[in-house]
């Protein structure tokens, strides 16, 4: 019995854009481009008419706005959309607003020689629709809504493998989690229940560099902590989050009993810059059994191992479970492998943060 194709529908008010989209998709036996539309309203026709299994939504266009439709989307009919935004900083606040609505993913629209930049992403353009014709629909149609917080006054490439952990000389533990699909909304819910008088927490979000530092400030918005996009040489305090720029590794350094950002400019580690097995494995380095892992929803397999490492440093470690990933890829990895000692609903993961830290780590039971 022959696979079930994938059955898209383009919805971007450029008629170029919709052809080069279809010409991609077209390429891929698994894909079937079922049609296309240049605004919103002729969209909602179309989805009525072909129930397709992914949306593919530009977010400027005539009539009705990207942010908008998928607003009604998600509220009315939840389904599978990528977000198809130009990099510009204006799309990038918009893309993360999108996500928090309930987009899969996003995909960056090049500027100038549309055709041929297109070209150079068709495959990781191909790969998003497919995954998201597989994601958990109702993890992205699960209320989204965020506090409003008063304004604030293989990782060898990049870092070899110790023979043994060290023994942490930071009196401060240190919490240290990964994601990728779906850990952008994921993230903000999680980051946006916890207090502020917390250890400092360091996260890699697999994120192109356009997108991450409008990420960083709508996670200070809606949080207690601080919440930065990593610079290199930062000290880390808490109290204070640290995301890791797009296209770059995130490390944690030690010098002195002080924590420090450390960027790595190094080869892309399971096919991800930055990745989440390079800043556990800097983790589990620099602290020894004094930090917490958390591994939330995503594609792949990347932080899987970063993962068990720091398990089987004595670092506790959670993953996020099925039922509220959006793609239980990477946490699922964990799963088997081992090296999650518990798996949680993402609604829990701000509660055993707290609780972690209340009891102290590890290293101190």
């Amino acid at each position: 019995m022959s696979k079930k194709k994938v059955r898209v529908l383009i919805v971007d008010d450029s008629a170029l854009i919709r052809r080069l989209l279809t010409e991609i998709f077209s390429s891929d036996p698994d894909i079937e481009v079922v049609g296309s539309a240049m605004d919103p309203y002729a969209a909602r026709e179309k989805i009525k008419k072909l129930n397709p299994d992914v949306i593919t939504l530009d977010i400027e266009m005539p009539k009705m706005d990207g942010l908008t439709f998928l607003g009604n989307l998600m509220r009315l009919r939840p389904m599978p959309v990528i977000m198809f935004s130009s990099l510009t900083q204006r799309n990038a606040d918009a893309t993360m607003q999108a996500l928090e609505l309930g987009a899969v993913d996003f995909v960056g629209k090049p500027t100038g020689g549309i055709s041929h930049s297109l070209e150079n992403v068709a495959e990781d353009i191909i790969a998003k629709v497919k995954m998201a014709a597989d994601v958990n629909v109702e993890a992205l149609s699960a209320p989204r809504q965020l506090p409003v917080v008063e304004p604030k006054l293989t990782a060898d490439e990049i870092l070899p493998v110790r023979a043994a952990p060290r023994i942490s000389r930071v009196q401060e533990p240190l919490i240290a989690i990964g994601a990728s699909t779906g850990g952008v909304e994921a993230l903000m819910q999680v980051l946006s229940a916890l207090p502020q008088n917390l250890p400092p927490i360091v996260i890699t979000q697999h994120i192109p560099a356009t997108f991450s530092e409008s990420f960083a400030m709508r996670a200070d918005k809606h949080s207690a902590l601080t919440v930065y996009q990593a610079q290199d040489g930062q000290e880390i305090s808490p109290g204070c989050a640290y995301i890791a720029p797009g296209s770059r590794h995130l490390l944690v350094t030690e010098n002195g009993g002080q924590l420090r950002c450390k960027l790595s400019d190094g080869p892309p580690v399971n096919r991800h810059k930055p990745s989440v097995d390079v800043l556990f494995r800097s983790v589990t380095q620099t602290m020894g059994r004094n930090a917490l892992g958390i591994l939330l929803t995503g594609m792949g397999d990347d932080g899987a191992r970063g993962l068990l490492e720091l398990r089987e440093a004595g670092c506790d470690t959670i993953a996020q479970d099925k039922a509220s990933s959006v793609v239980w890829g990477m946490p699922g990895s964990a799963v088997k492998l081992g090296a999650a000692q518990r798996q949680l609903p993402l609604s829990d993961v701000p509660e055993a943060i707290t609780e972690w830290f209340r009891a102290g780590p590890s290293k101190s039971r």
